[in-house]
């Protein structure tokens, strides 16, 4: 089937729901409610960022979304070695490897791949034998994208952080053309193709556009929106984004 015919999937990142949670350090509002609703409304995926200071997310959120999300859990993770105990332990759908800085606002650029060596595909392994898929979040350069066919991901997902924070045309459309390449030849080499970070409701249509990007993980714009009308119709109106 041609891949431009198929709409592509939604993952939600509510992240944020335990950021609102954790500023007044108590119990609600609750992720793992607002992963139910997300699913209600149509998402395709359920994303959450397990950090190693556990600023947002915590242990109990991954423990009970692996029991109702319905759909797909996507953990992102680094490489820390109580996250990945935590990873082995319930088994996600999906885990996504990231990079990870304690004094970051949030994800500020892909994981470096090609520099890892065989630790990071000793990782892969581990995860990948308690039947989870792994996917790199990295950025739009072919170095990256075949270190990581070579490091036996199942995917990658490209960060659009750049095209996101493009100021001018001629910039946008230099990180679009950048990440059209990318994602191309990372279909070529059979890896399936994910992006994120920074997309929002009004620019997200040109990345939706690009055939050989099959599913998009989307966070705070849709957070922000449910501030105002829900996060059912937040999810629903991004999914009407989605259809080509």
């Amino acid at each position: 089937m041609n891949e431009a015919k198929q709409n592509m999937k939604l993952g939600v990142n509510i992240d944020h729901i335990a950021t609102i949670r954790e500023a007044r350090r108590t119990y609600e509002p609750d992720p793992v409610f607002a992963a139910y609703l997300a699913e209600l409304a149509g998402a395709d995926c359920i994303t959450v960022h397990l950090r190693e200071d556990r600023r947002h997310i915590r242990d109990r959120d991954v423990i009970l979304l692996r029991q109702t999300v319905q759909t797909r859990l996507n953990l992102e993770m680094a490489r820390a070695e109580d996250v990945i105990e935590v990873a082995l332990k319930i088994t996600p759908d999906h885990a996504t490897l990231v990079p990870e800085r304690r004094e970051e606002v949030t994800t500020e650029g892909g994981l470096d791949v090609a520099g890892a060596g065989s630790e990071l595909k000793d990782l892969v392994e581990r995860l990948k034998e308690g039947g989870t898929s792994v996917s790199m979040f990295i950025d739009p350069d072919p170095r990256q994208i075949d270190a990581s066919k070579q490091a036996a991901a199942d995917a990658i997902e490209i960060h659009t952080g750049r095209y996101a924070n493009a100021e001018g045309p001629a910039a946008r459309q230099d990180a679009l053309d950048e990440i059209r390449k990318s994602a191309a030849h990372a279909r070529s080499l059979g890896l399936t193709v994910l992006a994120g970070h920074g997309l929002t409701y009004r620019n997200v249509r040109p990345i939706v556009e690009i055939p050989e990007i099959g599913e998009l993980n989307i966070g705070h714009t849709i957070i922000s929106r449910a501030a105002f009308v829900g996060i059912e119709r937040a999810v629903r109106e991004m999914k009407e984004l989605l259809k080509r």
